[in-house]
């Protein structure tokens, strides 16, 4: 076949192609029944807007010398930590602006980080499948440096995203690129639960993002690659390290429902997150979209 042929091919092929993009749209907007200011208002609620002045800059907090991939605040709303690629996690006190602590990381490719509940602890995961715990009342070494106090091993991938569960500074969740999540206990350093991967239940790529419901700390949802997001119950998890106590044959799984056609995402679920009650999900993509 010649190279004219194949550009002609070619040509054809993204014609269709973007004819369908455009049948699939149209046949999409025909089923949504209504958007988030439409219902706000036949629930009598005014949207909420915001004016050139309402959203202020209060504080820059300089110190990182790469890109910032991931920050958390303590509940009580007063200090920050900060993942950055030159290799550091950064505590900021939020009123002051002021660094607390300034940790160098044994893995620079830091992909995200959490404040424990109680804002004793740090966690951390990045390109070295691990997630590692920092106390931050620990001594430092003769660097000025906290040690590690403890690490999480187990992912075959990179770790994407960890969370503590709520209330519970020895338990947490991590997600990664092994298409599973853990939730870990801190104590022992081992997985109590793991969620996916070879099972059919589970995600079929990368796991980008995890959120726990803060009103029901039992059930989380899961992000990944595969444009899906699945709710899970830790006491039901597809496979078990330490069984909690669930019922045989449960899966422990809801996969939500962005497959159907009036609410899929086109692209990875690349981030989100519950509201405080646990009411309500959101999702962001690489499709430029938030359902």
């Amino acid at each position: 076949m010649s190279v004219s042929e194949l550009k002609e091919r070619h040509i054809a092929a993204t014609e269709t192609v973007n004819s369908l993009r455009e049948r699939l749209k149209q046949k999409r907007l025909q089923l949504l029944d209504t958007d988030i200011a439409g219902y706000a208002k036949s629930q009598g609620k005014s949207p909420v807007s915001f004016g050139p002045t309402d959203l202020v800059c209060c504080r820059t907090l300089q110190g990182h010398t790469g890109k910032v991939y991931s920050l958390d605040w303590t509940p009580e709303k007063n200090r920050i930590v900060s993942a950055s690629q030159d290799g550091r996690l950064i505590v900021w006190n939020a009123l002051t602006s002021q660094k607390t602590h300034a940790i160098k990381l044994p893995c620079a490719w830091v992909m995200t980080c959490a404040f424990s509940p109680g804002g004793q602890s740090v966690a951390c995961g990045g390109l070295d499948s691990v997630c590692s715990i920092l106390n931050l009342s620990s001594p430092t070494d003769k660097d000025g440096n906290i040690p590690v106090s403890r690490m999480l091993s187990g992912h075959k991938g990179y770790v994407s995203s960890c969370q503590y569960v709520p209330d519970e500074d020895n338990h947490l969740i991590t997600s990664s690129g092994d298409q599973t999540c853990v939730l870990w206990d801190i104590t022992t350093g081992q997985r109590a639960s793991v969620f996916g991967g070879e099972f059919q239940s589970g995600h079929t790529s990368d796991v980008l993002s995890v959120s726990i419901n803060g009103s029901n700390t039992r059930m989380f949802v899961s992000g990944s690659c595969d444009a899906t997001a699945r709710l899970w119950d830790t006491r039901v998890a597809s496979r078990a390290v330490r069984t909690f106590h669930g019922h045989e044959g449960d899966t422990g799984l809801v996969i939500l429902n962005l497959g159907s056609l009036h609410n899929s995402h086109e692209a990875r679920v690349s981030c989100l997150g519950l509201s405080a009650d646990g009411s309500a999900l959101c999702t962001g993509s690489w499709d430029t979209n938030l359902k």
